[in-house]
């Protein structure tokens, strides 16, 4: 009897120092998770604290800094005088872009010449279309109506003389060609007519030599080196011409 009590005492005793061993464990790792809960929720704060730019705030702050680019130029301010420059050409090539010429006629200076020159340029694009056009429906139709004809040509048509199919569909094509290329040309045109107004407005307003400068043209004589010189008898110069500017 007192050897089973003895046995007791003893598991009793063994599973008691266990149970302590294995608690300090138990409430590290417990510690441990807590720990990294917290840090996790911090993360999650610190996320939450970002908040997402909308499509709203995004517009409103391009906006903003297209309006800082308009009155800052590398992070210097601009003057007036320079932002009236600015105004002035953006209002040239803009009408210019809208109405071919109406910039032109808003820097002045030689826009009557100017003008006719551009629309004489559209006129022109315009009658060389209407031709490779008015080719391109001939050979066009000629070849619709020999596809319907079994290749004969058409009797009251100006293509009789034609009798290759691939020499008309030659023809055809290299009028399309010429009609589409014309559009783009016109096209250029017009850019060409915004590009000048926006450059002639910031020359104008930007450079500006008024009556301060004068030139003078006189004639000369240059003396030479080298060789063998009979220019005036041999005095070794030539005539020429010298050109003085002054700057007042």
């Amino acid at each position: 009897m007192r050897h089973i009590i003895a046995t007791f005492l003893v598991l009793f005793a063994a599973l008691t120092a266990v149970g302590q061993e294995v608690g300090p464990v138990r409430v590290d790792s417990l510690g441990k998770k807590e720990a990294l809960q917290d840090s996790t929720a911090g993360v999650g704060a610190a996320q939450d604290s970002v908040k997402k730019e909308t499509r709203k705030e995004r517009k409103a702050r391009e906006k903003a800094e297209k309006e800082h680019e308009k009155y800052y130029y590398n992070g210097i301010k601009k003057d007036s005088a320079r932002l009236e420059i600015e105004h002035l050409s953006r209002i040239a090539w803009r009408r210019s872009l809208m109405v071919p010429g109406w910039g032109q006629y808003t820097n002045k200076g030689l826009w009557w010449v100017k003008v006719p020159v551009i629309y004489g340029g559209f006129v022109g694009a315009y009658l060389v279309f209407d031709y490779w056009q008015w080719y391109y429906k001939l050979f066009l139709n000629e070849l619709d109506y020999r596809i319907a004809n079994n290749g004969q040509p058409d009797p009251d048509g100006q293509l009789q003389n034609w009798r290759d199919t691939n020499s008309l569909i030659q023809q055809k094509d290299y009028a399309r060609r010429n009609r589409d290329l014309t559009i783009l040309v016109t096209a250029g045109w017009w850019g060409l007519n915004v590009i000048e107004a926006y450059a002639d407005s910031m020359l104008k307003n930007r450079w500006n030599i008024g009556r301060d400068m004068k030139m003078k043209v006189t004639p000369t004589v240059l003396p030479t080196t080298g060789g063998d010189n009979v220019a005036l008898n041999g005095f070794g110069v030539v005539p020429g011409l010298k050109l003085t500017m002054t700057l007042n």
